[in-house]
């Protein structure tokens, strides 16, 4: 049986409870959710915000594929996620994943699994601006 995939583009803001909103939770008995933020400081040195860029045209699929993934491995009942692009401030969303599921092992299970694997795998990229400069970082950290 396929689950429910909810998939947002968030270009200029990123709406972690709305998302939230839009999963199935029909016979479900968890919900795990991971919000990712923009640290304000690397080491001692501020961060004056991050820069995230996109293959924008295969950013959608990747994070649906994921999705089914995660639902045939881990019984998930369904799933939501959402990546920001452009400039993200210290303490503001990142990335948004929400999983349903039966049991909450499995929802835990699920929702770690997502997040390694889209930090892995989704085509995004980090600039790490700071008083001292421009770093573009591997991963997605």
């Amino acid at each position: 049986m396929a689950g429910h995939i909810v998939i947002k583009e968030a270009e200029n803001s990123l709406d972690h409870d709305g998302l939230r909103s839009l999963i199935s939770i029909d016979g479900c008995g968890a919900v795990v959710s991971f919000l990712g933020i923009t640290r304000g400081y690397d080491g001692d040195e501020p961060v004056i915000r991050l820069e995230f860029d996109a293959w924008k045209d295969q950013l959608a699929s990747v994070l649906n594929e994921l999705a089914e993934q995660a639902i045939n491995l881990f019984s998930l009942h369904s799933v939501a996620m959402a990546h920001r692009t452009g400039d993200v401030g210290p303490t503001e969303p990142i990335v948004s994943i929400h999983v349903a599921s039966p049991h909450r092992k499995e929802a835990f299970e699920g929702c770690s699994w997502l997040i390694d694997e889209l930090k892995r795998q989704a085509p995004l990229w980090k600039k790490e601006v700071k008083p001292s400069g421009e770093t573009w970082k591997a991963g997605l950290g």
